[in-house]
């Protein structure tokens, strides 16, 4: 029944638009954002088209006489039917002021034609039985993701257009909290004022040398995110599922990793074990997902992601770490692939309309410097991370590169900073760079508000 239906087009629209072209000429910077030489359907308005924008291109007028001359340069005349089919699209369209409107049907037809192509690939992919049943369905979302590239268009908007949406926005929240118009809370109160909480759309790198607590910090914002009812998804291309959920219930509970190991041998008193227990019932509510596959591209991330979107939605992504992931293969070198791979992640965040937070390491550079405070050209490999990202904040520990000796030594009225961290925010499009004082518990995998620690003890 199918195979009899002509696949979807219009060709009154797709007369209408080169006809409104040779009409008005001018008109065509209004609709070549819009449409493409191979979104029209009938091959020889496609022809006409493809020769406006030629001359377009070119700087030269468009009006009957002049695509006549490119079609016949073209050896496409007579194939488009000769002059008289120009006189006749001239004449089905009495003036170009609706074009923009034509252009937009015949864009849509030419996304329901490529809907209806990639509908017939992916049946292929599934009778063709493939043993990685993820390698498919990566493939399939991918052929589908291709098409919504095709299709979306951005053009110019005004600024009130933008303020606006804002005004919506301020609107919707004071009537009731939107969810999907809210930014992401970290749950850390200094962190959240700069940053205004991390906005959806953002890219956020977390950058810091081994065992400073980068992983640390992006759990307790991934748990302090999801008691607040997000929902967060999780890559972990350095540690295990098991090793993450563990420093999760430390952090809950209280408990150091040594006492969590021994309570799995039944020689834990008690009390702490009542704490483990309420802790896992407490993490057992939360929508944090974790995924420890070794080896990651971007595309699988964005395609086990945009899964998961449509099965639990998704408010927050978190990705560690940064250099793991894989690459194309298409950079000319790791630099290259990892300036793709930083592109393609504030890509995912704006088409989630989520923040991806993206764990980094820095170089060895931070240690041979007197001072070891971290600066942008720390980031390794760094190619286009500060580029991309909407925020570079950096974990310094002063107690990790100086000795309490040392410190009093240089510093003789000052207390030594033992287990105090500095988030360094070193670049931040929303605001003025800052940093934020926590309090970093490492025995219990936790970092806390610097004030709530100081009121507690």
């Amino acid at each position: 029944m199918y195979a009899e239906k002509l696949p979807p087009h219009d060709v009154d629209a797709e007369e209408a638009v080169v006809g409104s072209l040779l009409i008005d000429g001018e008109s065509i910077g209004r609709v070549a954002p819009i449409v493409h030489a191979d979104d029209f359907y009938r091959e020889r308005n496609r022809w006409c088209y493809d020769a406006c924008l030629a001359l377009y291109q070119r700087g030269e007028t468009i009006n009957q006489i002049t695509v006549t001359h490119e079609l016949t340069l073209r050896e496409r005349l007579q194939d488009v039917g000769g002059p008289a089919y120009l006189s006749h699209l001239v004449s089905v369209v009495p003036t170009s002021v609706h074009i923009e409107h034509y252009a937009r049907i015949v864009n849509r037809t030419a996304t329901m034609r490529r809907l209806i192509q990639v509908a017939g690939d992916i049946a292929s992919i599934g009778y063709a039985g493939a043993a990685d049943v993820d390698a498919a369905l990566g493939q399939a979302e991918d052929m589908l993701f291709r098409i919504r590239n095709t299709h979306s268009v951005q053009d110019f908007v005004t600024v009130r257009e933008v303020l606006d949406k804002y005004l919506e926005q301020t609107s919707a929240l004071e009537g009731g909290v939107d969810v999907a118009l809210q930014p992401i809370q970290s749950g850390f109160t200094d962190i959240d004022r700069a940053l205004g909480g991390l906005q959806r759309g953002d890219l956020v790198i977390l950058a810091a040398r081994p065992s400073l607590g980068k992983s640390t910090l992006a759990m307790n914002i991934a748990q302090n995110a999801a008691k607040d009812g997000a929902t967060v998804a999780v890559f972990s291309l350095e540690m295990s599922r098991d090793q993450l959920a563990y420093r999760l219930l430390c952090a809950t509970a209280e408990v150091d990793m040594q006492q969590l190991r021994l309570s799995t041998m039944g020689i834990l008193n008690e009390a702490t074990m009542s704490r483990v227990m309420a802790a896992i019932g407490e993490l057992s509510d939360l929508r944090i997902y974790l995924n420890d596959a070794s080896l990651q591209t971007v595309a699988n991330i964005r395609s086990m992601v945009r899964r998961l979107h449509v099965e639990r939605g998704v408010d927050l992504i978190i990705v560690d770490y940064l250099q793991l992931i894989s690459g194309s293969g298409r950079g000319e070198n790791r630099v290259a692939e990892l300036g793709e791979i930083t592109r393609s992640l504030k890509g995912m965040a704006r088409e989630m309309n989520v923040p991806v937070i993206a764990l980094s390491q820095l170089s060895r550079a931070i240690e041979q410097r007197p001072d070891h405070f971290p600066q942008l050209s720390d980031l390794r490999e760094s190619g286009s991370i500060e580029q991309d990202a909407d925020v570079v904040a950096f974990i310094h520990r002063e107690d990790r590169f100086v000795t309490q000796e040392q410190w009093e030594q240089k510093n003789p009225t000052a207390p030594y900073p033992e287990n105090l961290a500095q988030l360094v925010i070193a670049k931040n499009r929303h605001g003025a760079t800052t940093s934020v004082s926590l309090y970093f518990h490492g025995k219990f995998y936790r970092f806390e508000n610097l004030a709530t620690d100081s009121q507690r003890d």
